[in-house]
């Protein structure tokens, strides 16, 4: 089969899976119908938003929704769930419908099997899970907002659902294929994780277990210290610690390491279509590594974007600084 069947193919059979998932609202769960295991039992960080999730082709997704206007999704990044935009959400809910998820695997979202080469943690299989959520709400076009892991779930999103999303901003990555590619001792070094939690299990899963606090505190070490409060590290502890949740991150960066690459690799030819803007930290690891802008404008047409005066975690760490930006842009 050619490269240009096979990708009609995966359209014709995402769309169907949308349709279906767009035509049973009953698929659309309150917070009462999440397995007990999943319940949320930290403090409200999204007063006003309602508590959901929908059983998409592969998963069952969770997130909260609010306001009013043209949809707009968020998707957080790791060690994250989708309290990454507690402070950012509620503004943007002024103006727009936000819908912020957890990424399958992570938060109170389910946690399937690997599958065959991590095709499971897949980010097409990951993006399909948004869209089909996006779509049983009634959203077949939305703009999107991805951090870290959630903007490399974006970025597959985007090429292979393109008539979808109408903008797409992603918060300081490069993308996969071009870090695997260009690797060198250092970027390695700062990024250390990437190849550790790809080692064979039960190895990382086992030591990561063994130390989940200190493993989770490590993650949010380049914080300021005073922004991440003891609330969100405790939501983001149980989450971390939730059945099978260090399993299912490990799958994640394992599918990037392999499946990702062969879908990224039959897609270098095709660019995101959208309005892309690429907002990086100055304090994060890639600007010392890459242009970070001429990296992605080499995988979309039209990009802009800048440094921000933070490290890797900018929605937590200046959130109206984003703000200012996500709403110049989306606007």
């Amino acid at each position: 089969m050619s490269e240009n069947a096979r990708r009609e193919l995966l359209k014709k059979a995402a769309a169907l899976s949308i349709g279906v998932i767009a035509s049973a609202g009953a698929r659309c769960l309150t917070a009462a119908a999440v397995p007990p295991e999943q319940k949320a039992s930290a403090p409200d960080f999204f007063q006003g938003f309602k508590r959901s999730a929908v059983k998409t082709a592969g998963a069952t997704i969770n997130f909260v929704t609010a306001g009013s206007g043209p949809p707009l999704l968020l998707m957080h990044g790791y060690p994250q769930t989708h309290i990454e935009w507690r402070d950012v959400a509620p503004q943007l809910a002024k103006k727009y419908t936000v819908v912020a998820a957890d990424l399958r695997g992570y938060g109170d979202s389910s946690k399937p099997p690997g599958g065959a080469n991590h095709a499971d943690y897949s980010k097409r299989a990951m993006a399909l899970d948004q869209v089909e959520v996006m779509a049983s709400l009634g959203f077949q076009k939305f703009a999107v907002v991805g951090h870290d892991r959630g903007g490399r779930v974006a970025h597959r999103m985007a090429l292979d659902h393109a008539d979808r999303i109408t903008k797409l901003a992603i918060l300081d990555i490069v993308p996969t294929y071009k870090v695997l590619h260009t690797v060198t001792n250092d970027l390695a070094t700062a990024n250390f994780h990437w190849w550790f939690l790809i080692q064979k299990p039960p190895m990382p899963e086992t030591l990561i277990a063994n130390s989940a606090e200190v493993w989770l505190r490590s993650r949010f070490e380049r914080i300021p210290p005073g922004i991440l409060s003891k609330e969100a590290f405790a939501e983001y502890l149980r989450a971390f610690q939730l059945p099978g949740a260090i399993h299912a991150s490990c799958e994640d960066y394992s599918a990037g390491a392999t499946i990702d690459m062969e879908h990224d690799a039959a897609d270098l030819d095709h660019k995101i279509s959208c309005p892309l803007l690429v907002l990086w930290g100055a304090r994060g690891a890639w600007p010392k590594f890459y242009d970070v802008l001429e990296v992605w404008r080499e995988r979309a047409s039209n990009v802009t974007g800048k440094e921000m005066p933070t490290g890797h975690f900018i929605a937590e760490e200046k959130p109206e600084l984003l703000l200012e930006e996500l709403n110049k842009f989306l606007g």
